[in-house]
């Protein structure tokens, strides 16, 4: 059995671009009601629905978030947000539903998990360390996703359903540490954005890590990345997690590190 790093006791783990590829999984569903709703727009159409998608100026998102509407009704807005901005018809009850139905198949066909997760959570499974998911999404959903990308070993998720609201509330990350059994200043966040899972876990009174894939939100390589408030670590792979927490290599499966 191996300890993971000194002072540490749990591990609570981000699910969308932390494990799983769910950017590479925005783009696919994107480019698939581009394609349909978007036509006017030709080859730039994909790219400029997922930087619309992203954006998401009017702030839908953290509204499901904070539980204000739920998450169908998040979805529809924004698709109705950049229909009238990238100039594509408006949707009507019939219209969206079929928009939503071709969005959602290749968004989920396009469900991966990255490089290192499979091995990372059998790697904490093996050393018997205490581990789970706090992600912005509901429950069902991510466990759905976990079952589809070989992740489901991962069995405690704490959901916006959860507690009604989601990260970067205090409550959601310490409620996550309570159900793993580990008290928030010996347990370890990680998760791909900087406020809402590092700087939002921190204030939690938990470790951080932010897992800093250089990818912005309108699908390139980032130039140029904020400050990580004091106390948060900088991380850019699961291979590189693999080592911060002390876990063995041997743990990882041949090559898993690097892959």
């Amino acid at each position: 059995m191996s300890a993971l790093r000194a002072g540490l006791d749990g591990v609570l783990l981000d699910i969308d671009d932390t494990l799983v590829d769910t950017h590479a999984s925005f783009r696919a569903g994107m480019a698939a009601v581009a394609s349909d709703y978007l036509p006017h727009l030709q080859d730039d159409g994909p790219q400029l629905a997922l930087a619309h998608w992203h954006a998401d100026e009017r702030g839908f998102y953290p509204r499901f978030v904070a539980g204000d509407i739920d998450f169908l009704q998040q979805r529809r807005l924004r698709a109705e947000a950049m229909q009238q901005d990238l100039g594509g018809p408006a949707l009507d009850d019939a219209s969206f539903e079929r928009w939503n139905a071709i969005y959602d198949s290749a968004f989920r066909q396009a469900w991966v998990a990255l490089p290192g997760a499979v091995e990372l959570l059998h790697a904490l499974t093996a050393s018997g360390v205490p581990f789970g998911a706090v992600t912005n999404h509901v429950v069902g959903y991510q466990r759905d996703k976990l079952e589809r990308t070989g992740l489901s070993q991962l069995r405690i998720v704490v959901g916006t359903d959860t507690l009604g609201v989601g990260k970067p509330e205090r409550a959601v990350f310490r409620h996550a540490c309570a159900l793993i059994g580990c008290e928030p200043d010996r347990t370890v966040y990680v998760g791909n954005d900087l406020a809402v899972d590092a700087e939002g876990a921190l204030d939690a009174g938990l470790q951080a890590v932010w897992l800093d894939r250089g990818i912005d939100h309108r699908g390139a390589g980032s130039t140029v990345a904020p400050p990580p408030a004091a106390g948060v670590s900088v991380l850019h792979d699961l291979g590189e997690l693999f080592r911060w927490l002390g876990l063995a290599a041997a743990d990882l499966g041949p090559g898993a590190a690097d892959r």
